[in-house]
């Protein structure tokens, strides 16, 4: 079922959901110093291409916190409030709402970057 909702979400945004992710990671990248955030954003760019599957389990200590509070400054809060967007809007249908939560997860996501890491639950 997974990938079936994998291919579902690609085709119907998941597309724009990853190039979210990589256009902040690429704006990052353009210092030194942002380049293991703009990394940290690719990866997570790839998760949300295919967010099906898969979960995300949070970890890590103080210098987790400060990178999530420099985050959310810089770019963070933008892709939350985009994917909690999306998510209502795709929760108004039954249909949409594995999609709608696929959207709340990636929001977490995105407030809670640093010490987050993905594990296939399959």
């Amino acid at each position: 079922m997974s990938i079936l909702g994998n291919i579902i979400w690609f085709l119907f945004g998941g597309i724009f959901a990853g190039l979210g992710w990589y256009l902040v990671g690429l704006l990052w990248c353009i210092t030194i110093i942002g380049i293991p955030i703009g990394l940290q954003c690719f990866k997570f760019g790839t998760l949300s291409f295919f967010p099906f599957g898969k979960k995300i389990e949070y970890g890590g200590g103080a210098g987790s916190l400060l990178l999530n509070i420099l985050w959310l400054i810089f770019g963070g809060f933008e892709l939350a409030v985009a994917h909690v967007t999306f998510g209502l809007i795709l929760c108004c249908t039954i249909i949409g709402i594995p999609f709608g939560l696929q959207h709340f997860k990636l929001a977490k996501l995105a407030i809670f970057p640093f010490g987050a890491s993905v594990v296939a639950t399959n």
